[in-house]
């Protein structure tokens, strides 16, 4: 049977084992051999490898730990952290949003069955820690734009693990700075975040109207997928409209399926010369009655096989970074919000590097 599944285990054969082996060795190595008693000569004295899934140092996707950020040019893929709540306007504690869903990454291999690829043996990726967050919000979004910043400039990807989405302005912020073109923005989200301010600061439900303000921004260049609900301002909506966001709603994505809605979204985000797309998700855009752990909950919203769906075809023309905003372990149920998160990230990277927009 020529089956999608039977495609996946012929895939399965011809994935290189070059970089296990690697690793493995090293794992005995600086882990020491186990006990006598033990007969298995996978297992060690003392835990440096990917089992078991409860035991170990919480990096994103087990991934080596990075101290020294000047050498982050060497990985092809960098984690960071934006554990920063302080733009939240509802429910706190997206500053545990990092750690949760780097906590659950250890459930992951680095191998995606369908596509048959392992990531650890098509790029090198590195967790490199969190950004500082400095509960003041113009000042973290200095933070944010110097780290992203220098991530990109010296070449690798960004995925960063947020964080409430106010944080979007300084990442955007910190791409725009590394770029010397045009810079499109594709937003999964229930919220148009385009207000220019709630509380008289710029929150969490702002970047994108920011951002827009950004020189090398252009608004029309923004695309919003998954609005929709009782939580959007008449005031952003009115700024989407007036600066030329493209707004894709939850009925936009049932009447015309996803794989069409991914073509409107890349055309409009790339168009007119735009060098690089940076994706950013806030897990709200899935539905609350599974995305539960979030600061802005609405009902109706994507499904799981959507969002990934999604996500692949978006990820398909190349984006130059990507980030998961809103997941508030404090609200989670069971760790699946931080679950979808984390798998968010990995079907993302995973279309980037099947379509070779990654590593070798």
């Amino acid at each position: 049977m020529n089956t999608h599944g039977q495609k996946a285990l012929e895939l399965a054969a011809q994935i290189s084992t070059t970089e296990k082996e690697k690793r493995k060795v090293k794992e005995i190595e600086m882990g020491l051999p186990a006990s006598e008693s033990v007969t298995d000569e996978n297992i060690t004295t003392f835990v440096r490898g990917e089992h078991p899934s409860y035991a170990g140092l919480a990096t994103f996707l087990r991934s080596a730990y990075l101290e020294d950020v000047s050498k982050v040019g060497e990985v092809d893929v960098a984690f960071v952290g934006a554990p920063f709540d302080a733009g939240t306007t509802f429910r706190p504690g997206t500053r545990f949003g990092p750690e949760a869903m780097r906590n659950i990454s250890k459930l992951y291999q680095t191998y995606h069955f369908e596509a048959g690829i392992d990531l650890k043996e098509h790029i090198k990726m590195a967790d490199i820690g969190d950004i500082y967050s400095v509960h003041n919000l113009e000042k973290q979004f200095d933070q944010l734009s110097k780290a992203v910043s220098h991530i990109v400039n010296n070449g690798t990807f960004p995925v960063v693990l947020g964080g409430d989405h106010s944080i979007a302005y300084g990442t955007i912020k910190g791409l725009a700075e590394a770029t010397e073109g045009k810079v499109g923005v594709i937003q999964l989200d229930r919220h148009l975040d385009m207000q220019e301010k709630e509380m008289d600061e710029r929150m969490h439900d702002t970047p994108l109207f920011h951002a827009s303000n950004l020189p090398n921004v252009d608004a029309k260049n923004i695309v919003h997928i998954g609005i929709g609900g009782w939580q959007n301002d008449v005031k952003g909506a009115l700024a989407a409209k007036e600066r030329g966001n493209t707004v894709l709603t939850m009925d936009d994505v049932d009447e015309l399926g996803i794989d069409r809605i991914a073509e409107i979204a890349l055309e409009k985000a790339w168009a007119d010369g735009v060098e690089a797309v940076y994706l950013t998700i806030d897990v709200d855009c899935i539905d609350s009655g599974i995305s539960m752990g979030t600061g802005w909950p609405e009902p109706g919203g994507f499904l799981p096989r959507e969002v990934l769906r999604l996500v692949k075809k978006l990820a398909e023309k190349g984006l130059a970074g990507l980030e998961v905003v809103e997941v508030s372990p404090p609200y989670d149920h069971n760790n699946q919000t931080a679950l979808m998160g984390t798998r968010i990230v990995c079907d993302v990277l995973s279309s980037l590097v099947k379509n070779k927009h990654l590593g070798a």
